[in-house]
């Protein structure tokens, strides 16, 4: 969320800044700045009132004891009116407080100036490529083939358990899904990031506080009963673990890891991106988050950057960084960076993660501080993919497959105890 004194202090850049993401409600910000105006004006106002009651209620007490009781009692009719006054004020000014919130709700978060402009996801900027291309074998097959070939994957299994997009894996993939999960932790772990294990769950505050809520409801799985949430990235719980917390500066930055199962809806997606692992409503994610001092949140970012993509090596997958253009960003994303790997069989490029910089658009709605001095500023949240393991299944398994079977490469070789599928 934007604070309101930026949007007051700085509205032209504001407007300008919410271009390069194509946003064209200005009259949102208008529509902010006057009922900001409007409340101001009610908060002097009703100030002005308090004071002269607590003033008049006083005087009161003197009267009394003066035995002055008319006076008294015409000073009490004027206390009741002023009450009556004030509690008017304080419903408008809720109620103004309350539509500003709802506007400023509708506003997406800033692109940092590097951003750059754009219409479509084809105007983002590749940074750099990496890894080795491999060698295929003549007649190379899609992941989904594969699947079958070596009973790995049924899709049609958990079409029938639950419907389209939840996989049952089976056997070595199975087994390489733990695998990959674990040394995914192990390689977060070394770099500093604690582990946890949150709830799978999260009521309207926690999805509120990272911006899935209201931003993307209709992605995400609802249980009404209990008015709880399916989390679509581990990102929400661990980020809320610090909501309405005030951290000394000694503690950052804050880096946290977490491997869960997430759950999207993924509404409006169709054709041959959603053939076999490529879009799925159930799948398993290792993320990392940091929340770090204001003034080292971009250092922070190029550190996750440069962490993210050590993993995509050691998996020796070919792979590239794309800088997001404005129109491809998230609503709360403030920078971001995606990184794709190369699906030779499928001979198209697969996002395994992205990698993103909030500032402060999450941790205002969360309340996340840091003691500065005397005072308390907003600490910036970020988080990355590390990794999100469909997609990198997919590669691996395309990428490896050779006439003797699919080969594992070497760094996973003592997680999964077993060197190729055959």
């Amino acid at each position: 969320m934007l604070a309101i004194q930026l949007i007051r202090e700085k509205k032209d850049w504001v407007i300008e800044r919410l271009s390069v993401k194509n946003f064209t409600q200005t009259h949102i910000i208008d529509e902010i700045l006057q009922l900001d105006e409007q409340r101001r004006q009610w908060i002097t106002e009703h100030d002005q009132l308090q004071n002269q009651r607590n003033t008049a209620s006083r005087e009161i007490g003197q009267l009394m004891k003066a035995g002055k009781h008319a006076e008294a009692e015409q000073k009490k009719q004027q206390v009741a009116e002023w009450n009556e006054k004030i509690n008017a004020l304080k419903n408008q000014l809720d109620e103004v407080e309350q539509k500003i919130q709802q506007l400023l709700l509708q506003l997406p978060n800033l692109p940092h100036e590097s951003v750059p402009a754009g219409k479509s996801a084809a105007d983002n900027v590749i940074i750099r490529q990496g890894g080795s291309w491999p060698t295929l074998p003549e007649k190379a097959l899609p992941h989904w083939e594969l699947a079958a070939q070596y009973d790995l994957i049924h899709f049609d299994t958990g079409t029938r358990l639950t419907g389209s997009g939840f996989p049952v894996l089976k056997g070595a993939a199975a087994r390489l899904e733990r695998a990959l999960i674990q040394y995914f932790l192990d390689y977060n772990t070394r770099a500093g990031y604690v582990e946890y294990l949150p709830p799978l769950l999260v009521n309207a505050q926690t999805a509120f506080g990272t911006g899935q809520l209201p931003d993307k409801e209709g992605q995400m799985y609802f249980i009404p009963e209990d008015q709880f949430y399916l989390i679509p990235t581990a990102e929400v719980p661990l980020t809320n673990i610090y909501r309405d917390s005030i951290l000394q500066s000694e503690q950052l930055p804050v880096k946290m890891t977490a491997y869960t199962p997430c759950f999207r809806r993924e509404a409006g997606s169709y054709g041959k991106d959603v053939r076999g692992l490529n879009r799925v409503h159930q799948f398993d994610k290792v993320e990392i988050v940091q929340l770090v001092h204001p003034d080292h949140s971009y250092q922070a970012l190029e550190e996750m950057v440069a962490h993210v993509e050590g993993l995509i090596k050691s998996l020796e997958l070919p792979y590239r960084i794309v800088k997001l253009c404005g129109a491809d960003m998230s609503f709360t994303s403030a920078l971001t960076y995606d990184f794709e790997v190369y699906s030779a069989a499928q001979q198209r490029w697969l996002e395994v993660s992205s990698v993103s910089n909030f500032e402060t658009f999450q941790t205002l709605r969360m309340k996340i501080r840091f003691r500065d001095g005397k005072h308390t500023r907003l600490v910036h949240s970020l988080n990355g993919s590390s990794l999100a393991l469909p997609r990198i299944l997919a590669a691996l398994l395309e990428n490896n497959q050779q006439a003797d079977g699919i080969h594992l490469p070497a760094v996973l070789h003592p997680y999964a105890g077993f060197t190729r599928i055959s």
